[in-house]
């Protein structure tokens, strides 16, 4: 093949020098041909759009029916890139929010899509916060980037499919009858997410367990402010096949949770408390891990650093989503490969999706096998 039909580009991450071409195609003669990527000026499009939830998600502190979104679209040389911002209230962000973050931004001053670290550093210089806005951004940039190059992000960054983990289906705070019919639903999943925090905490835990024995973690959601009564949960869950708990107590409580840790037979894993980049550290203080959500983190971006930096902190790792499309969360499993645990299950408690990606196949995370984050838009 000629070699300019080849374009060399720069690191991407931690990720080794990739060729940058269009995927296959057919030509006439029914021979592979590529097509030869031009660099061009980036075009950025986006509308907003509800998510419809299957049943009212009820949480500690609130509930809610919808998830309020931004889908995106990112476009250079005829390739797109998909994109999404979704916004559940505690992250501070709404649609309104976002589409003015993304309305000031100018992409079109790069022609470049390989310039990463320059494109997130002019998103950062325009505005503080606005992760999800940011994420929306990232997660299109990757794909289309992954189209380029013609390969999945799980195999640009030299990760294994095989080490994909189960993924947790998440039971909210509900009445008893609806509790056992969630776990009805989750009879194809190996592990069950509780959403816990209010007082009867105990009782949602022996009604699923009177139907099934399967691991459960449970997500306090910052809802139990007693350190000593939180450790006696802690006991009392390890011995019902528990295998952490996420966010214990309130974020503002460093102290209380690091004491917390010191004496709880169970793994804590920051969520509330854990954001950005810099909270890594922060958090190996008085948390055993961290849950990486890419509308937390700004996408995948900062969210391959974040992993990379807790494995060397000795940190467990943990990939979520919030309520979101198969386009989100599709991206987001492009790094189960590297964690130890996985709650990737937005996108099935939606009723609208658009896209079709992830699979989950006898409870393991499945990422499929295209090129950028893997998904293809179906509505």
């Amino acid at each position: 093949m000629d070699r300019r039909n080849f374009l060399k580009v720069s690191a991407l991450g931690a990720a080794a020098v990739a060729v940058a071409t269009s995927p296959l195609s057919l030509s006439a003669g029914n021979k592979p041909t590529r097509k030869i990527f031009k660099p061009g000026r980036l075009n950025l499009t986006f509308e907003p759009y509800e998510l419809q939830l299957r049943h009212a998600f009820n949480l500690a502190k609130y509930q809610r029916t919808t998830t309020p979104g931004v889908q995106v679209r990112l476009t250079c040389d005829g390739i797109v890139g998909y994109g999404e911002a979704s916004m559940p209230p505690y992250l501070g962000e709404s649609v309104d929010s976002v589409c003015k973050f993304l309305s000031s931004l100018d992409l079109s001053q790069f022609n470049d899509p390989f310039r990463i670290e320059d494109i997130h550093a002019y998103m950062e210089s325009v505005a503080p916060n606005n992760r999800a806005a940011k994420a929306s951004v990232d997660i299109a940039l990757y794909d289309l980037l992954g189209k380029i190059m013609g390969q999945p992000w799980y195999k640009i960054w030299g990760l294994n499919p095989e080490n994909c983990p189960n993924t947790s289906f998440t039971i909210g705070i509900d009445k008893a009858d609806v509790v056992r019919q969630k776990v009805d639903e989750a009879s194809p999943y190996k592990v069950i997410k509780v959403k816990m925090g209010l007082d009867n905490d105990k009782e949602l835990v022996e009604i699923i367990r009177s139907k099934t024995d399967v691991p459960i973690c449970v997500d306090v959601n910052q809802g139990w402010s007693n350190k000593e009564e939180a450790l006696e949960m802690c006991h009392w869950l390890a011995e019902r096949n528990c295998l952490f708990v996420e966010q214990p107590m309130p974020k503002e409580m460093i102290e209380e949770t690091a004491w917390l840790r010191e004496r709880s037979p169970l793994p804590l894993i920051a969520d509330e408390f854990f954001q950005r980049l810099p909270d890594v550290k922060r958090a190996s203080e008085a948390y055993d891990g961290i849950n990486i959500k890419l509308m937390k983190s700004t996408g995948l971006h900062e969210a391959y650093q974040m992993a990379t930096l807790a494995r060397a902190l000795g940190m467990k790792v943990m990939i979520g989503c919030m309520t979101e499309t198969s386009c989100a969360v599709t991206a987001a499993a492009q790094l189960s490969p590297l964690v130890d645990y996985a709650d990737l299950d937005g996108n099935l408690l939606i009723a609208n999706d658009i896209f079709d990606g992830i699979k989950i196949v006898d409870g393991k995370v499945t990422i499929p096998e295209r090129p950028g984050i893997g998904v293809e838009l179906i509505g």
